[in-house]
């Protein structure tokens, strides 16, 4: 007979029960880490891909200006018959501010818009924001509370997406705009998306 037979039967459930839950714990922490932390979180699948963008209604930043005319809001037609960029963002996130500069640099480019939608953000600080960086934005709508990005699968901010002509979307970067990514990915979406 072996030590642990005769061990007493408490002491063994306590172990067990310390165990199992250990042992599901470490099972769980290795599937996540081999499916979201070893990769490239930009590259998270979107099931929108494809799909017409959300119905989105959202109210403009109030006295936001562009060229010295007001930015309007976002409605449901607007993301038909051009090519848009959208760009989630928000002026107290960090990555934001880093992206800011690219997004000035991108609009440029006027084969494409770039609407914003500014998540859960206050009105003067959405102006501040701009107004240090310059306003990319053709149309950017208020979300307030959250539930228009939640519609566009939004995991945080930054996020944005690339819209076809045809009102589907066709491309999702998750995280910041990044010198990197507007090569390898950005461009090649809109430039797919010109194409059709």
């Amino acid at each position: 007979m072996t030590a642990a037979s005769h061990e007493p039967k408490p002491v063994r459930s306590r172990r067990l029960a310390v165990l199992i839950p250990l042992l599901v714990f470490l099972a769980l922490a290795a599937l996540f880490f081999f499916r979201l932390g070893s990769g490239d979180p930009s590259k998270i699948p979107s099931a929108l891909i494809g799909r017409p963008v959300p119905e989105t209604t959202l109210p403009p930043i109030a006295d936001l200006l562009r060229d010295g005319a007001p930015v309007p809001g976002i409605g449901p037609g607007d993301f038909s018959g051009a090519v848009s960029l959208v760009n989630v963002w928000a002026s107290w996130c960090v990555p934001c501010h880093d992206e800011a500069p690219l997004l000035l640099k991108m609009s440029q480019d006027k084969r494409f818009r770039i609407v914003g939608i500014n998540y859960k953000d206050q009105p003067d600080n959405a102006r501040r924001f701009i107004g240090r960086y310059g306003n990319p934005f053709t149309a950017v709508g208020a979300d307030g509370n959250g539930r228009a990005s939640i519609n566009w699968g939004v995991y945080g901010v930054p996020e944005t997406f690339v819209i076809g002509r045809d009102g589907r979307i066709a491309f999702k970067l998750v995280g910041p705009i990044t010198a990197e990514n507007v090569e390898k990915a950005l461009k090649p979406a809109i430039e797919k998306a010109l194409a059709k």
